[in-house]
């Protein structure tokens, strides 16, 4: 492990699958690790993505869990490294989206680093969105800023599609310029859709999918949802995406067999990141894919339908595309103990550049 500063990130997204984490010095060297929820947590952290009777407590009671989740990660970080907590300068620890609406100047990441700290003896830096919306941003996507720092190369323009719960897109420019914003739906509705009808987390490889055949009048009517024709910096997230939105779109198609919306939602997801991309950066070189997506051979062979140029994953660069996100909070974690900005306002819509975060001693 390099005698650099090490910094932990941590990283739980709108999959709701569990926790990833990367422990690095950023210099292309890293240990990895990965903590599944339990199906009690998950429901908990679920159950919270909408309103209902007593929030806080509910709330305050899974927050304490995720944090033993978080540091269980980077007990076992260290111990794969062989690196002694004292070495790590600190923690960067995204927490648990279970609100995101910045319209309204707010979002909601479900943690309690002071706890993790308690726990691991680490500093930790947490709550990376809100000082971003205090700028007038969206406090999302934070990426975009990370993916120019390693994937960026000056002459060529790439595009960094990480696609979780909710897909964003990065707009790597040859002049070293940036935007990107959400796209809409990754996984969430596909995971949503194949929990409802077969019990299962997701449909591995896309394989149920593959069984389906896309509905066009559905995908029309799906894609006629105001969000993905707004102009950026726009983001999203289940606030807006879920499955009782998903069902009140399917009353209008009533016959459609399960397996053909299946293929549909993937379709959705894929048309709606193409169409991002021809509309933002219809030059690009080529298209890189990190997330749980990356590994669903049917989506990316949609995607690659839908574009003219190269779909890789992000594996193509040198780094794994289940690292990406967690290797980001762990960049935002050093840019807040340099007092460095975080954010970029050409992706967020913020006034300016901003330090993200807030530090929890150890």
């Amino acid at each position: 492990m390099s005698t650099n500063p090490l910094y932990i990130g941590l990283m739980s997204g709108t999959s709701l699958d569990g926790v990833d984490g990367v422990l690095t010095a950023l210099d292309g060297d890293l240990t990895a690790a990965y903590l599944p929820f339990t199906a009690e947590l998950k429901q908990a952290l679920l159950s919270l993505q909408s309103t209902g009777a007593d929030e806080i407590h509910r709330e305050s009671l899974a927050a304490q869990q995720l944090a033993h989740v978080y540091a269980d990660c980077v007990r076992e970080l260290l111990a794969s490294a062989n690196i002694k907590s004292d070495r790590v300068t600190a923690i960067g620890a995204h927490g648990q989206t279970i609100r995101h609406l910045p319209n309204q100047g707010y979002t909601r990441q479900l943690n309690q680093p002071a706890l993790l700290a308690e726990l691991t003896g680490i500093d930790v830096i947490a709550d990376f969105r809100s000082r971003d919306i205090a700028a007038g941003g969206q406090g999302a996507p934070l990426v975009p800023a990370f993916h120019q720092a390693v994937f960026g190369q000056t002459g060529h323009t790439r595009v960094v599609v990480n696609i979780g719960g909710i897909s964003n897109i990065s707009l790597l420019n040859t002049d070293s310029s940036v935007s990107g914003f959400d796209t809409g739906p990754g996984n969430v509705l596909m995971d949503a859709w194949i929990h409802a009808h077969q019990g299962k987390a997701f449909d591995s490889d896309g394989v149920w999918a593959a069984t389906g055949s896309v509905n066009q009048a559905l995908l029309n009517h799906l894609l006629s949802e105001p969000f993905f024709s707004a102009p950026p910096p726009k983001s999203t997230g289940r606030d807006l995406f879920h499955l009782t939105w998903l069902e009140s779109q399917l009353k209008s198609f009533p016959a459609l067999r399960a397996e053909d919306v299946q293929a549909t939602l993937v379709a959705l997801t894929t048309h709606s990141i193409a169409d991002a991309i021809q509309h933002h950066a219809a030059n690009c070189d080529a298209v890189y894919v990190c997330g749980g997506g990356a590994y669903n051979s049917q989506l990316m062979q949609s995607l690659q339908k839908q574009l003219s140029v190269p779909v890789n994953s992000t594996d193509a660069l040198g780094i794994s595309p289940s690292h990406v996100e967690a290797l980001a909070f762990a960049w935002l974690a050093k840019q807040f103990c340099e007092r460095k900005p975080g954010n970029l306002p050409s992706v967020t819509g913020a006034k300016g550049n901003r330090i993200l975060g807030a530090l929890y001693p150890a």
